[in-house]
C-alpha cells in the first residue's frame, strides 16, 4: 500500500480542490469542503493508478513529503 501526499487548496471562488504532486494529472476541484475534496481525490488516486497499470507504465512511488514551518513574519 502506498501513501501519497495530497495538497488541498481553496480557490478564489471559495471551492476546494486537491492534487497529488507524485501523480501528475491527478487532481479534483469544485468541492464545498476540504473533506469532500479529500474523499474525491482518494477515489481519483485509485482510478489514476489503475489507468497507469492498464497502460503498462510503472506506478510512481510516493516521494513528496509535507510539513509545516512556523514563521515570525506577520
Amino acid at each position: 500500500m502506498r501513501k501519497y501526499l495530497v495538497l488541498i487548496e481553496q480557490a478564489d471562488d471559495g471551492k476546494y480542490g486537491a492534487h497529488v504532486p507524485d501523480l501528475p494529472g491527478c487532481a479534483v476541484c469544485g468541492y464545498d469542503t476540504p473533506g469532500e475534496a479529500r474523499d474525491s481525490i482518494a477515489t481519483a488516486i485509485d482510478m489514476h493508478i489503475k489507468d497507469i497499470i492498464e497502460d503498462g507504465q510503472p506506478v510512481p512511488e510516493p516521494v513528496t513529503r509535507g510539513d509545516y514551518v512556523e514563521t515570525s513574519a506577520a
